[in-house]
């Protein structure tokens, strides 16, 4: 389930908002939990970071959206930012606060859900994962988003994190079947990388944490291709 904040002031148009999530539910197959805000300084009073998402009109009365999310970003860099408004200027300035999209008014069901798609896309690359790691003296319960790469070596898999590496025996193709839907790729044969901790490309190497990994001519142009997708919300 997906928590969606809806922060609008014109009744009208968050009951439309509404709707359309509704809909988009229905054909796609997803669960929503909406809340609704009238204004940013609604959705500031006690804000905690509890949302996968906000719909953010700009143009509101009292704190207006571009003023909320530069408060939201304060304290909450993960959730996704979508602004909606009637006036484009506004919306390019959203990408100072990180918005991914904006979707201008008057809204049509088709130019939202193809929105929403993509926001949602970007949603599911930063949800918190956990892995049950089987080690020779217990398990360990590990979050995704620790993970900087994982390294195979004589079926051996080799997870770097920011709590140390942990070892495990296991192939890359089943790790690459555990972590394909978190934003990993392969940069090489023997590692697949947590493209959220990709920091730098230099030349045929890839900069992740403090973790310096050559990228092979095999893997550049998909590995390129994925880390473009996932830093431009999977275009």
């Amino acid at each position: 389930m997906y928590h969606i904040a809806v922060v609008e002031d014109e009744k009208e148009c968050s009951e439309q908002i509404q709707a359309f999530l509704n809909e988009y539910q229905e054909e796609n197959s997803v669960r929503f939990k909406v809340s609704v805000f009238e204004d940013g300084a609604q959705i500031l009073d006690g804000y905690e970071p509890v949302y996968d998402m906000i719909l953010m009109d700009i143009d509101m009365p009292g704190v207006n959206g571009m003023d909320a999310s530069e408060k939201i970003r304060e304290t909450d860099q993960e959730v996704v930012l979508v602004f909606i408004t009637n006036i484009i200027s506004f919306a390019i300035r959203g990408y100072e606060v990180g918005a991914l999209d904006y979707v201008v008014k008057p809204l049509t069901y088709y130019n939202f859900a193809m929105r929403l798609t993509r926001a949602l896309k970007r949603s599911r690359a930063r949800e918190p994962r956990q892995l049950i790691l089987t080690m020779p003296d217990g398990v360990k319960k590990l979050e995704v988003g620790q993970i900087y790469y994982v390294e195979v070596q004589n079926r051996m898999l080799h997870y770097y994190t920011d709590e140390g590496t942990y070892v495990v025996r296991g192939t890359m193709q089943s790790v690459q079947q555990m972590l394909e839907a978190y934003a990993f790729a392969k940069c090489n044969h023997w590692y697949i990388v947590n493209l959220r901790h990709v920091r730098e490309i230099k030349k045929n190497t890839v900069v992740v944490g403090s973790y310096e990994l050559e990228i092979s001519r095999r893997n550049r142009t998909p590995f390129l291709k994925a880390l473009t997708e996932y830093v431009g919300g999977y275009r």
